[in-house]
């Protein structure tokens, strides 16, 4: 096995950057999630009620990040001091604000009053104490730092399919080729290069998985969701890759060799 391809997504539900390799940290990859998008009440904002999010590009300029909005322009993210306590699931989190440019441009984007918050190196959002006895930080991903998805699964679905998708549906971290689908159903540990991973939980699929990627539009028959109901459902919801956390600080390139380590 080897690491197929690398995503980075700088604000949480906007689109993903492929990347050839990327730096981990405290949080998980480097910039990852650091960024969100929160309504009036600072709830956090997502392609769930607001699809067309997925048009509103990303990209790295140096250590900065830029959103592309459609019909507005480009916008480099900037954090304030202004700090605001946010809620992302079930977790009060202190960030800072956006500039005032951006979050009005990508308000009007949206139809509706929205900011941009950033989560400062000071603050910190505990993974899932149920399944890591481990003190461990995480940005604004949905609850863990990495997620690794296989080509395999995906090929796999993809013949069940009348049209096929992309992995970029399922927005992972890192995609996994040469085993076979659904074998990461059975992973428990990973090497990954020099980097060794802890495969923690099962990833529960939502509607953001019908969203097409390119054009922020929700497939009308709720694909490839209502498939992956029909024999991906466990307790844990309707799977599809593995939450991950990595042991140490690292780094993670495409080509990488893969290993599943022996149970201890």
């Amino acid at each position: 096995m080897k690491v197929h391809s690398l995503f980075v997504y700088p604000v949480k539900s906007l689109s993903g950057i492929e990347v050839s390799c990327f730096n981990t940290d405290d949080f998980g990859p480097v910039g990852d999630r650091r960024w969100m998008i929160v309504d009036d009440d600072r709830r956090f904002v997502t392609q769930r009620e607001h699809p067309e999010l997925a048009r509103v590009g990303t990209r790295l300029d140096d250590d900065r990040v830029v959103i592309s909005i459609p019909d507005e322009g480009e916008f480099a993210l900037t954090a304030t001091e202004e700090e605001v306590r946010v809620l992302v699931w079930r977790d009060w989190v202190k960030a800072q604000t956006g500039l005032p440019e951006a979050n009005d441009a990508l308000s009007r984007f949206c139809g509706k009053p929205v900011r941009l918050v950033f989560m400062p190196d000071n603050s910190f959002r505990r993974v899932d104490a149920g399944r890591v006895d481990e003190y461990r930080r995480v940005g604004f991903a949905d609850g863990f730092p990495l997620l690794v998805t296989n080509t395999a699964s995906l090929a796999e679905l993809n013949n069940r399919l009348d049209a096929p998708v992309e992995m970029r549906r399922f927005r992972p971290n890192i995609v996994v080729e040469g085993t076979e689908a659904w074998e990461e159903d059975n992973w428990q540990s990973l090497s990954i290069g020099a980097n060794r991973l802890s495969v923690v939980k099962p990833c529960s699929r939502c509607v953001m998985t019908t969203v097409d990627p390119s054009t922020g539009q929700k497939d009308a028959a709720l694909q490839p969701l209502r498939t992956l109901s029909g024999y991906r459902r466990t307790q844990e919801g309707v799977i599809f890759g593995q939450n991950a956390i990595h042991e140490s600080p690292g780094i993670i390139r495409v080509g990488d060799p893969v290993t599943v380590n022996k149970s201890e």
